[in-house]
Order: C-alpha cells, then structure tokens, then sequence
C-alpha cells in the first residue's frame, strides 16, 4: 500500500503598491502591441463546453488587462479557428492550443489554419500539457471533489485514476503520462494511472481493474480535460459511483497562467523568426 500524501497548504502573498502613472502609457503601449492570442479549444455538443472555456479566457484576460484574447474552435462550435483568423486584421497573432497533449489537432489541423491565413504573422505554442500547473490545477479540482473545499482536509485516495481523451498519436499518451507522474509527486507519490476515454489503452475500466488487482481501494478520478464534454462525462460514467470523479479543469487559475505561460513562448518565438519562415512552432519539451 501506498503511503497516505501528506495534506498540502497553499501560501499566497500580496504587497499593494501606489500606482506608478507615469509608467501607464509605456505599459499601454506595449500591451497593444502585443500579438493577439487565440485560444485554440476543439469544439463540442456539451453547450457546458463553451461556457468553460469563455470562463477561462475570461480569467486570462483578468490576469492580463490590455491583452487582446480571441476563441476559435477546432470543430463543433462558432467561432471557427478559420474564421477567427480571416477576420483578424493585419498583424501578429499567437495560437495556444487548449489541448493537453501531442496528437493530429496540434501537427496538422493547426498549422493549417495559420498557413491559411497569409495576412498574419503567426506562431503556434505547444499544446498545455504536460506541465505543473496542470498538476497544480487537477491537484485542486481533486481536493475540492473529496473534501468540498479546495484543501485537502482528511486522508486521500491511494490512487488516483487520470482519465484523458485518448489519441492514435503515441505521442498524446507519453503526454498523459508525464502529466501523471506530475499530479503523482504533487500528491506526495500516490500512484497515478493514465486511462483513456478512446483511440488508446487502458480504458478507464480496464486501469481500474489494474489498481484493484493491485490492492488499491480508495481511488479517485482526476478528470484530464479542459472543459466539460462527451469524453469527461463518459470517462466519469464508466469509474462508476464508487470512484469520486473530480471536475474538468475548467477556468482553474493555474491553467490561465499556463495559457498565458505557453503564449509568452509563442510571443518570443513570432519575435525570433525570420518573415520568410512562418508560422513559427514553438517547440514541445516532452
């Protein structure tokens, strides 16, 4: 058996400071011109979905005042990243996947979009994952389905299922379980088991029966999705009751600050590029 994690505090500090007015306009001034952000999401028939991912570029936005932040979807939903980018005027842009991981959205769908656009100068970032801020934010939505609150105030699972949508892309799965050792090391080195919702294996069945094999009983289910969908719902569904399944990692701010992280990557990315070798990638660091 794994030994019980350790209950975790977060510390948060704050210094209020008079306002600088005579640094206002250069900072002004810099944040316009700044390259717009498009948030890349895949699109969905969940209409919880969409209200998600509004709710966190709305907080992108508090965490950046001044930011130009615009959506388009991968499919499903209006706006369309293609629309997006033709209604965009003249100028510089930086499209940051809201996917967790390597697979054909990010290799292909993408630098699609931004080569059909000629108008802009474009960088793509790497998709979120996997990073600490992630683990930090399924950390979170973890303790608030055990406890109610966002800390974590009785014993723990001793295990912890991460169930993500699953990709034929190889790549997409050492993705996932780079994130899983992440949330695992957070969680004070309680096993964490990557499982998919499809395309890839184990299913989430199949990773619950391992961990039961494997003398596991108080297991959870950390929900490796942006927002709300088919794939979260069915991957909560099949745990069954008996496994609490935490939410989505939604407008989490840990996962706005990585948005913002992965867009500063393509920002100094679109600045190094030579004109004559756009879009720029920013490269994955898996």
């Amino acid at each position: 058996m794994t030994a019980r994690p350790h209950p975790t505090r977060f510390l948060a500090a704050s210094r209020l400071a008079a306002p600088d007015r005579g640094a206002a306009a250069p900072h002004r001034a810099r944040r316009q011109q700044d390259p717009t952000l498009v948030a890349v999401a895949h699109g969905s028939r969940d209409p919880r979905a969409l209200a998600t991912v509004r709710a966190l570029l709305a907080e992108v936005r508090a965490q950046r005042p001044g930011l130009r932040v615009e959506l388009g979807h991968i499919e499903l939903n209006a706006p369309l990243l293609a629309d997006t980018l033709a209604e965009h005027a003249p100028g510089r842009a930086v499209l940051v996947p809201l996917l967790l991981g390597r697979g054909y959205h990010v290799h292909h769908d993408l630098p699609e979009a931004a080569a059909a656009a000629p108008h802009l100068r474009i960088a793509q970032a790497a998709p979120l994952g996997p990073h600490p801020l992630l683990a930090e934010a399924l950390h979170a939505r973890l303790a608030e389905r055990l406890t109610g609150t966002p800390l974590p105030g009785r014993a723990g699972p001793d295990a912890v299922l991460l169930a993500a949508a699953g990709s034929r892309d190889p790549r997409s799965a050492v993705d996932a379980d780079r994130t899983a050792a992440l949330l695992s090391r957070r969680l004070g080195g309680t096993p964490v088991l990557s499982a998919y919702a499809c395309a890839a294996a184990p299913t989430v069945p199949q990773a619950l029966a391992a961990l039961r094999a494997a003398g596991h009983r108080r297991i959870a289910l950390a929900s490796y999705f942006t927002a709300p969908g088919f794939f979260a719902t069915r991957s909560a569904r099949e745990a069954g009751s008996r496994v609490p399944a935490a939410d989505p990692l939604g407008a989490h701010p840990a996962l706005a600050r990585l948005v913002l992280h992965r867009y500063d990557e393509g920002r100094r990315a679109l600045a190094a590029a030579p004109a004559g070798r756009l879009p720029a990638t920013v490269p994955h660091a898996a």
